[in-house]
């Protein structure tokens, strides 16, 4: 059962590799942010799987918690402020809010 959680664990460090060529890359500043959004949450279960195989499962899901917390509240923060900017746009002629 290990086996199946060590590839599951190797699986989302490639799918987080592929998730940072849209960090590095994005065309907006939006696409980034998402992309960091979907990096927090694969870490978040990173984190998980760790603990199971290590079998220290409480420690490494308190930490999953956390982590998962200040992901979302630093996302909600970071749109919020560059929704208010033009250049979150794309710089086009949309209207200010």
């Amino acid at each position: 059962m290990n086996t199946v959680f060590l590839i599951a664990a190797l699986g989302l460090l490639v799918s987080t590799a592929i998730a940072m060529v849209r960090v590095v890359g994005g065309p907006t500043v939006l696409d980034r942010i998402v992309g960091v959004n979907v990096v927090g949450a694969q870490t978040t279960i990173l984190l998980i799987l760790i603990g199971y195989l290590f079998d220290n499962i409480s420690m490494f899901l308190d930490i999953a918690i956390a982590y998962a917390m200040l992901n979302f509240i630093l996302a909600i923060g970071v749109t919020k402020f560059f929704l208010r900017r033009k250049s979150a746009r794309g710089g086009g002629g949309g209207e200010e809010h």
